[in-house]
């Protein structure tokens, strides 16, 4: 009896060779970024596995199986999920047809994935306040979080964006950094007063100053402007739990906090304070304006609900 298709994990699934050179195109042809490859590499083992289970190859493989991996697949992940690694599969065949390796495309007839469209959640201004009053104390670690939360406000910036923040990318005269966002894309963001105030401190020699090692253990970690506590450049992981520890002490949910979460109230705070929809997607570095849209969304939705709370007729209460 053939096993489940959701049993050979994306961890035991062995990439196709081809797969593999279809990584190492996007790697040195398109500039991916590692964390992407990673992504790819993960949603294409769980192709992988399917084919194998269901006795199909790349080679062999047809539209209509390719409708019954994604109609099993919706029964096991979020529809999101469902739309990510059908964009793998695609971007994969695609690529097999392009260097002739199949000469038809077995997902150009398949249907898209719809996934719902969600509302980020972003904090009120007196949420951020909160957050960033939590941090109490003048040690190094304490310099460090309160320019970490700073930043990641003033900027919308993504959490891999400040923890791959090198020295020579500041400058705090002119308040300005330069960011290296998905696919290495460049840009410059200003940040204001609150968040140079923050950095300058701990860029001084009470903060950084006294976390640096004797000796660099990796030559890009003498260029990081935010260090861990063993003197080397900041993980995403622990700029995760920068943002979790300092919510819980201002009492904000734990499930309903992350970097991300910052960035979609620098977004929402911005256009809430009348600012241009595309100065904020050059902010973020939105590809598409489309993408920066659904703050607007937040927006009336927030305007809707202190219209509701607030007007003395919206509820039908007299007066």
């Amino acid at each position: 009896m053939m096993p489940p298709a959701d049993r050979i994990t994306s961890d035991a699934a062995v990439l196709p060779i081809e797969a593999e050179e279809f990584l190492a195109w996007m790697a040195t042809e398109r500039g991916r970024s590692v964390n992407t490859l990673a992504a790819y590499r993960r949603d294409l083992r769980s192709y992988a596995g399917w084919l194998a289970t269901h006795h199909r190859s790349l080679d062999t493989v047809c539209t209509a199986d390719l409708d019954r991996f994604t109609g099993e697949r919706r029964g096991l992940v979020a529809p999101a999920s469902v739309a990510r690694q059908l964009a793998a599969v695609r971007m994969l065949h695609r690529f097999l047809v392009e260097e002739g390796l199949r000469v038809d495309d077995p997902t150009a007839a398949l249907d898209g994935v719809r996934v719902p469209a969600g509302l980020p959640k972003p904090l009120s201004e007196q949420q951020v306040t909160s957050l960033l009053d939590a941090v109490v104390g003048n040690d190094p670690v304490a310099l460090r979080d309160l320019a970490i939360l700073e930043f990641l406000y003033a900027t919308g910036a993504r959490i891999s964006e400040v923890c791959g923040l090198s020295l020579g990318d500041l400058d705090l005269v002119e308040r300005v950094a330069r960011l290296y966002g998905k696919g290495s894309k460049e840009r410059l963001v200003p940040f204001g007063r609150g968040a140079a105030a923050a950095l300058g401190q701990w860029l001084g020699p009470n903060g950084r100053a006294l976390m640096e090692p004797d000796r660099w253990a990796r030559r890009g970690d003498a260029e990081a402007v935010f260090l861990n506590s063993r003197g080397a450049r900041l993980a995403r992981q622990v700029g995760w739990a920068v943002v979790k520890k300092y919510g819980e002490r201002a009492g904000i949910a734990a499930a309903t906090l992350s970097p991300h979460v910052l960035r979609h109230s620098c977004a929402t705070h911005l256009l809430d304070h009348g600012a241009d929809l595309r100065i904020v997607q050059e902010l973020l570095g939105h590809a598409s304006v489309s993408t920066t849209q659904v703050y607007t969304r937040v927006s009336q939705e927030r305007l809707i609900a202190v219209y509701r709370q607030a007007h003395p007729r919206a509820m039908g209460r007299r007066q």
